[in-house]
């Protein structure tokens, strides 16, 4: 596992890349749960003052979690470990005291996007496509926590509208709804201001951006305090229509929903 998270820290910036390109840097467990080590304790991984997301390649940032893995799921409570394992990885990106920075190329989707959406600032190319298309392929629903971060972002009526629709977010709209903070024509450029912005922020206050990123952390996580999700999890990963969508999305085929 140790290639597919390749991390290195140079000039007080820390660069975390998902580096499975042959699966457009699709994410398994193992390497989920390096980039929560990393972020966990960034002091005892080279000490960096801010620390950059990205993809290998310029095919995609990431593209969601390897759905292989859920094969071996069998019950509701496979489902909430599953949520609750990835909730834990998002929460320690946020939590992280150093700022974090998404530099991304190409797809920008499921898991992958909610990385993506736990950093602080997001930088993105021409090619950047951004979605959660799960109810055209698996099946299954976000995490009430998941949900609270598009909510937060892009509001409850584009929610709907890309989930609903399964469709994939184009560059240029994405950075007019707020999704980006900047957008480049290419990977080379994407690196490039990468780079510039990391060390910009690097040579300020830590504290003000220890401060201010903890300060929006708890203001999104008050909005949501007490909304509890699980009932709808379960409701969807013990579908007979998300095995459906799994086993269509393996075999390359168009899922045959049946609504149980």
């Amino acid at each position: 596992m140790n290639d597919e998270i390749l991390y290195a820290v140079e000039g007080g910036v820390g660069t975390i890349t998902l580096n499975r390109p042959q699966a457009r840097n699709a994410l398994t467990f193992a390497m989920y749960e390096r980039i929560a080590e990393i972020c966990r304790d960034p002091a005892a991984h080279g000490d960096p003052r801010v620390i950059v997301m990205t993809g290998a390649g310029d095919k995609a940032f990431a593209a969601g979690t390897d759905i292989a893995q859920f094969r071996a799921f069998s019950g509701a409570e496979d489902a909430l470990a599953y949520e609750e394992r990835i909730e834990t990885v998002i929460g320690t990106i946020e939590s992280c005291p150093m700022p974090t920075l998404a530099a991304i190329s190409g797809a920008f989707t499921g898991g992958g996007a909610a990385i993506g959406l736990a950093c602080d600032l997001r930088i993105a190319t021409q090619t950047a496509r951004f979605g959660f298309p799960i109810a055209r392929t698996l099946g299954n629903c976000l995490s009430m926590e998941n949900y609270g971060r598009l909510y937060a972002i892009l509001g409850p009526a584009r929610v709907k509208d890309i989930v609903f629709t399964a469709r994939l977010v184009e560059a240029e709209e994405g950075a007019r709804i707020g999704l980006y903070n900047e957008l480049v024509p290419d990977h080379e450029a994407l690196m490039r201001r990468a780079g510039e912005l990391a060390q910009t922020i690097a040579g300020h206050a830590p504290l003000t951006m220890r401060a201010t990123k903890e300060a929006m952390r708890r203001l999104t996580a008050a909005a949501a305090a007490g909304v509890d999700g699980h009932d709808l999890v379960t409701l969807c990963y013990t579908s007979a229509d998300f095995r459906e969508g799994m086993e269509a999305f393996l075999g390359k085929r168009t899922p045959n929903w049946k609504g149980r």
